[in-house]
């Protein structure tokens, strides 16, 4: 899966981006956004499929679906870079994501967020090999969509700035393409990334650590 979204990716960059991809972005037609927004949509069914199917409870059935996750869109930039050595490093800036909104930030943010989902999701599928199944509270669950929730703000937070700011000043040209291009240029939230990132990882320590199990 990782290499069939480098494949679509480079043959997209190939009919727009023929020089090389780079910000700010060319103007893409609206029927062909709204099927790149679709395809992303099927990926994650897809891949939701994936944690259906390999687990037998709720729980486990999420963490595999974090687990594919993260290592589809780890391979996805390791694909990338075998066939068209782009990213040129960690810190080079991509569009991460397009729903609900374009999520933009350097390479490196969506790659810390992909090991922490899979240390994240072996915590939970560790208890297997003893038999039993770990049994998350409301304030476990809580803490992870917190922290997930932050850590998704800060990949959006610059667009949504930069729409605000395109809307008021009544550049109504293309402001969802202006913001993309102009959000670009401001420095991902690291702040922002880094809190929820360790609410995450303290409820990871949280899972590790528990003794609550249910048989």
């Amino acid at each position: 899966m990782g290499f069939l979204e480098a494949a679509v990716v480079i043959y997209l960059r190939e009919i727009y981006y023929p020089d090389g991809f780079s910000f700010p972005l060319v103007e893409i037609k609206n029927s062909t956004l709204s099927i790149e927004i679709f395809r992303e949509a099927a990926t994650i069914i897809m891949l939701f499929a994936i944690g259906f199917l390999a687990g037998k409870t709720k729980l486990q059935r999420f963490a595999f679906f974090i687990y594919s996750f993260a290592i589809w869109d780890i391979f996805y930039y390791v694909f990338l870079k075998i066939s068209i050595d782009w990213p040129e490093s960690l810190l080079t800036p991509d569009i991460l994501f397009l729903i609900p909104v374009p999520w933009i930030g350097p390479v490196i943010a969506p790659i810390i967020l992909s090991l922490t989902m899979i240390i994240l999701s072996l915590s939970i599928l560790r208890y297997d090999a003893c038999k039993e199944s770990v049994k998350l509270n409301r304030m476990d669950w809580k803490l992870l969509i917190a922290g997930s929730l932050i850590v998704i703000i800060s990949f959006i937070l610059n667009f949504v700035i930069s729409l605000e700011e395109i809307i008021m000043s009544s550049l109504f040209t293309d402001p969802i393409a202006l913001a993309i291009i102009e959000s670009n240029f401001r420095p991902i939230n690291w702040l922002l990334f880094s809190f929820g990132e360790m609410i995450i990882i303290f409820q990871i320590f949280r899972i590790i650590r528990m003794k609550r199990f249910v048989s």
